[in-house]
């Protein structure tokens, strides 16, 4: 099994009592958290109960601030790909596919990534919201505001890494609905 990242949208955030009554499935990275999740789940971040596993390794943030952030990224990287098709097509797909999966929240599922790397799943999905989300959150907007253009120019040569995620309504792990 290959280690995952996985987002889906939910019109309520997951808590102790119960899980959300409608998951959608968004997008699932093999063996990291991508630069594309990480901004996704960086609007109004919380560590959640997870709807997988039995830690407390879900990670819940607003679903359109998350949405704006990716796309407004995703608008200057390509100011600089102009002519590359492929990352047309992958911002196409990834923008009509995000529309079509708009709830309230989205909930970033990183058990299996931060197993594969920490000691304490727990510890590590904490590491996440306090420092790595919020760290390519200000990043992001940095860029987008053009004061950033080394950054930039790195997403724009490895771009595939950073946003080309397998977006589909039918993950790994999906939800009756």
């Amino acid at each position: 099994m290959a280690n995952r990242s996985y987002l889906y949208s939910t019109d309520s955030m997951p808590n102790e009592a119960e899980m959300p009554r409608r998951i959608r499935c968004v997008s699932e990275h093999n063996w990291d958290v991508p630069l594309a999740h990480k901004l996704l789940a960086g609007r109004g971040t919380v560590v959640v109960p997870s709807m997988i596993w039995n830690p407390p390794v879900g990670i819940a943030a607003r679903y359109d601030g998350g949405a704006e952030l990716l796309l407004g990224l995703l608008r200057v990287v390509g100011e600089g790909l102009e002519g590359d098709a492929r990352f047309a097509e992958c911002v196409a797909r990834t923008t009509a596919h995000l529309e079509k999966q708009r709830a309230e929240y989205v909930v970033l599922e990183t058990g299996e990534v931060v197993s594969m790397t920490d000691d304490d799943p727990v510890e590590g999905v904490r590491h996440l919201v306090d420092s790595d989300i919020p760290g390519a959150v200000a990043r992001a907007e940095e860029a987008i505001a053009g004061r950033d253009d080394a950054w930039l120019a790195s997403l724009r040569a490895d771009w595939q890494r950073h946003f080309a995620s397998f977006y589909a309504d039918a993950l790994y792990f999906s939800f009756p609905g």
